[in-house]
């Protein structure tokens, strides 16, 4: 049986910056948006470049802050020029760590931080 990740979800508080986080810095592009007033949520379906995998933004609208559990880790994304992806982060409103290679070797990785505090590693292309 062949089995196919096709979405990752994460519930958000502020739709709008989260959008301009993904679209913006990255370049997830919006595949559909759905919204169900009556039911006070919104469904936006972001296409991950280069893959079928898609990150489903979910907005509940009177959600109180969500808590991350202490499980989850982060979401991974790579780039092709490593070190122009983390400039740009840098210079932008997020909160960016620093480049980094385990064990002291060579940097190929770093850490951003969505608005709603989901870490985002990003990693060289290898």
């Amino acid at each position: 049986m062949n089995q196919v990740l096709v979405e990752i979800c994460l519930r958000v508080r502020d739709i709008e910056a989260t959008l301009d986080f993904y679209t913006n810095l990255f370049d997830f592009e919006i595949a559909s948006r759905r919204e169900f007033p009556e039911d006070k949520f919104d469904l936006i379906y972001l296409n991950s470049p280069g893959t079928s995998v898609q990150i489903e933004l979910t907005y509940n609208y009177d959600a109180e802050p969500y808590e991350i559990g202490n499980g989850f880790s982060h979401l991974g994304v790579t780039v092709d020029d490593l070190e122009k992806m983390h400039e740009i982060c840098k210079a932008s409103a997020y909160e960016t760590g620093e480049l980094k290679g385990l064990s002291g070797g060579t940097p190929y990785y770093f850490f951003v931080t969505d608005p709603d505090g989901y870490r985002i590693e990003v990693k060289r292309k290898i």
